[in-house]
């Protein structure tokens, strides 16, 4: 499918600036896959108080723009644009791993994988890379609750 820029995933997204993780999705499939991206830069606000001698992404933090993700593919496979009354609940963590720092100047390559969904329970399985080298996974559930 087609690629979407900051513009429609403002679309998609409540959060703003500086919550806002998802920067560009660059491909998607309805009730499959997506991926997006993330560029990490040393303007952003965690980096000043989360170990400034040397600079890392809170993992929280990209357990989050794996749920954005996660929010963007279940909305997109909906064929809903959320409204002022809608909330996508991040309901669930499981088998989260991290296997390598992202620092500044990095770009996070992250993968929305749909494994399940059921009873409005989405089941995701999400992986965030800095180019080829896997830095986190996790399982993520998720549900929306529209208007």
């Amino acid at each position: 499918m087609n690629a979407l820029d900051i513009h429609e995933v403002l679309k998609y997204l409540p959060h703003r600036y500086p919550f806002l993780l998802i920067d560009r999705v660059l491909t998607w499939t309805k009730d499959e896959s997506l991926t997006a991206i993330k560029n990490v830069t040393i303007n952003e606000p965690f980096f000043q108080g989360h170990f400034p001698h040397h600079p890392v992404m809170p993992g929280v933090l990209i357990i989050e723009a794996m749920a954005q993700a996660c929010a963007i593919l279940s909305l997109k496979s909906l064929d809903k644009v959320p409204n002022d009354d809608s909330v996508y609940y991040f309901v669930g963590i499981d088998k989260a791993r991290f296997k390598r720092p992202v620092e500044p100047g990095d770009q996070l390559t992250i993968k929305a994988l749909l494994k399940r969904r059921m009873k409005g329970i989405w089941l995701f399985e999400g992986e965030a890379y800095v180019g080829e080298e896997l830095c986190c996974s996790a399982d993520l559930m998720c549900t929306y609750k529209g208007v």
